[in-house]
């Protein structure tokens, strides 16, 4: 089968606009998690992670004077222009694009002329702002839509549709969203606590980010990284509630271990979907310890970026690849003390350690869940 290596990527979100960035900033273990207070959000002051629009716009004038884009469309824009800006060698325009979003630029759906609120119009601007030969693919699978994006890109490159893929993705923080999120009481009154027996729920985000897939090896520079499995397994179990068993992540991760060809013992880190709900996280708690995984080091990243939806997974298996990279393990920020009835092995500090190989895994609402095996080769 082909490979399909992870050859560059950026990351624009509160902690920074580029992957080096938001790495300094997950070193320093500093979140982009705050009491926002902004009523065109919300009517009342709440704890999310928010990109500085005067930062944005400051950012936007360096690659375009069109005032017309949306903050999601500017976000994600900027993030792509980056990785080309970054590598030469992209041809953005013969690449398959795959976007990755759950809500889009559901802010528009406030304007006379909601036409921007339905998702295929993402695909349209992107598609004219790179001139692209190739009309983009929106995927919105509720939470595992990154993951997801990019098992697929994976997948169109192994059954050579594609020889390049760059998955794009970004949701914005919303009223929207967060209306949804407040009617399940499940909107933390702090910064979130994935894991954490305190935990009193979820922190949502907004950022955009991409990765350039590639089957050519030669496009890698430096430390070669390739996603060796992926598989999705919906347990549908509730429309938003997540199975009590685990059941369909825990056929995720076999099936994905089954295609990389490796054992659970070969597995040095997980980087989990870690949302800081009380059923997601006990879920995802069973799930790893059915799959022989407990002793394995465990985070979330929801504490440094809050839950940024369909960007989540996305940014997430970045900075695992980072990690493979510069062999490094960040805390999973906001633990103090374990809170789901599996004796999981969460990280508490930052730490250097040797890694060649991470598991990511993401689940939503539905039943949905993904596992991705991503390898140092």
């Amino acid at each position: 089968m082909k490979k399909v290596y992870l050859v560059s990527d950026n990351i624009i979100s509160p902690l920074g606009f580029s992957t080096e960035e938001n790495i300094q900033k997950l070193r320093a273990n500093q979140t982009g998690i705050k009491e926002v207070n902004d009523p065109t959000i919300w009517s009342e002051p709440f704890y999310g992670a928010v990109i500085d629009n005067d930062k944005l716009v400051k950012a936007w004038k360096k690659i375009s004077n069109d005032p017309g884009y949306t903050k999601l469309e500017k976000m994600m824009l900027l993030s792509v222009s980056k990785l080309i800006a970054d590598n030469p060698s992209l041809d953005i325009t013969n690449s398959g694009i795959i976007i990755s979003t759950t809500k889009g630029n559901i802010n528009d759906l406030k304007k006379d002329s909601d036409e921007k609120a339905y998702l295929s119009s993402i695909s349209k601007t992107i598609h004219h702002f790179f001139k692209t030969k190739h009309a983009p693919v929106v995927l919105s699978n509720a939470c595992i839509s990154g993951g997801l994006a990019l098992a697929i890109g994976k997948r169109m490159i192994q059954s050579e549709v594609r020889d390049d893929v760059v998955v794009i993705g970004g949701d914005l923080l919303s009223e929207f969203t967060l209306s949804g999120f407040f009617s399940f009481q499940a909107v933390s009154s702090a910064p979130c606590k994935p894991f954490c027996k305190h935990r009193t729920g979820i922190s949502l985000g907004e950022a955009a980010a991409c990765t350039w897939l590639s089957s050519n090896k030669n496009n890698v520079q430096g430390e070669v990284i390739s996603i060796t499995g992926d598989a999705s397994a919906n347990d549908a179990n509730h429309i938003s509630g997540p199975s009590r068993t685990g059941e369909g992540l825990f056929i995720s991760i076999q099936k994905a271990l089954k295609e990389a060809d490796l054992d659970r013992n070969q597995v040095d880190y997980i980087t989990a979907h870690g949302t800081a709900t009380p059923f997601n996280d006990e879920m995802e708690a069973i799930a790893f310890t059915r799959a022989g995984m407990q002793r394995t080091p465990i985070n979330s990243l929801k504490g440094y970026y809050g839950h940024t939806l369909g960007a989540s997974a996305l940014i997430e298996s970045i900075i695992a690849r980072h990690c493979l990279i510069n062999n490094e393990l960040f805390a999973s920020l906001g633990f103090e003390e374990l809170g789901v009835s599996e004796p999981i092995n969460i990280i508490i500090k930052n730490d250097k350690k040797k890694l060649n190989r991470v598991l990511k895994t993401a689940s939503g609402f539905g039943g949905c869940n993904v596992a991705l095996i991503i390898e140092k080769m």
